[in-house]
C-alpha cells in the first residue's frame, strides 16, 4: 500500500506540487498560508461574534482624526473602489487586451473579476455581519458588511492590472507595483475612515482578495509558460 501511495505521489501529485511552487515560489506558497491561517481565525471570530470589541475601538479612535478636509478626500477614494468606477475600469482594460490581442490575459482577467464579485458575494451572504453604525455616516451601505468588497475587489481588480503592466513595462516595476499598493491600501483605509466597515471586513478582504489574485496570476503563468 505504501509503494501505491508513493507511486501515485510521484507520477500525479508531486509534478504538479513541483511546478506550482517554481510558478509562485516558496516564499509565496508560504504568504499564501499564513493568509489562510488569519482568515480561518477572522472567520472563527466572525462567527462567535467576537471580532466587535477590536472593531469598535478602531474605528472610534479613527474618527478622533475626522474632518471636512478628509472627509471629501475619502469619499473621493472610496468611489474609486466603487461598482460604478469598478466596471469602466474593468470594460476599459478588458478592452484594451483584446485590441492587443493578448487573449489568454483578457479571460483571465475575466476570470479574475468574475470570480471575484462571486467571492465577495458568498461570503458577505454566509457571514451576515452587520455594518457598524457607530456615528452619523457621509455614505449609505445596505448589504453585508464581511468582508469589505472594497478591499477585495480593488485587490483583484487593481493589482491584476499592475501584474499586466509590470510584464509589459518591467523597467517601471517598481513604480507600478508601489502605485498599486498605495492606491488599494487607501482604499481599504477609506472605507474604515467613513465608518461603512469593520477593520476585520477590510483584513479579510484583503486576504480573500490576494489569495484569488495569486490564483489568477498563477493560472496566468501556467498558460504562458505552455
Amino acid at each position: 500500500m505504501i509503494r501505491n501511495i508513493s507511486t501515485f505521489w510521484l507520477r500525479h501529485i508531486h509534478p504538479r506540487l513541483a511546478s506550482l511552487i517554481a510558478t509562485i515560489g516558496i516564499f509565496g506558497l508560504a504568504v499564501c498560508l499564513l493568509i489562510l491561517f488569519v482568515l480561518a481565525k477572522l472567520a472563527e471570530e466572525v462567527l462567535e461574534k467576537e471580532a466587535f470589541a477590536f472593531d469598535t475601538s478602531f474605528l472610534l479612535w479613527l474618527h478622533q482624526f475626522a474632518n471636512p478636509s478628509l472627509d471629501n478626500f475619502m469619499l473621493a477614494i472610496t468611489n474609486i473602489g466603487n461598482p460604478s468606477t469598478v466596471v469602466i475600469v474593468a470594460g476599459t482594460s478588458l478592452g484594451i487586451l483584446w485590441w492587443r490581442r493578448y487573449r489568454v490575459e483578457a479571460y483571465i482577467f475575466v476570470l479574475a473579476c468574475l470570480g471575484g464579485l462571486i467571492l465577495n458575494t458568498g461570503l458577505k451572504l454566509f457571514f451576515s455581519k452587520p455594518r457598524p453604525e457607530l456615528w452619523h455616516q457621509l455614505i449609505s451601505e445596505k448589504f453585508f458588511s464581511f468582508p469589505s468588497g472594497h478591499a477585495l475587489g480593488s485587490m483583484v481588480l487593481y493589482g491584476f492590472i499592475s501584474y499586466l503592466l509590470a510584464i509589459h513595462y518591467p523597467q517601471f516595476t517598481k513604480v507600478i507595483y508601489s502605485a498599486a499598493v498605495i492606491l488599494i491600501a487607501v482604499i481599504g483605509m477609506s472605507r474604515l475612515y467613513l465608518g461603512v466597515h469593520w477593520p476585520t471586513d477590510v483584513i479579510a478582504g484583503y486576504g480573500v482578495g490576494f489569495l484569488w489574485l495569486m490564483i489568477c496570476i498563477t493560472m496566468l503563468k501556467l498558460q504562458r509558460l505552455k
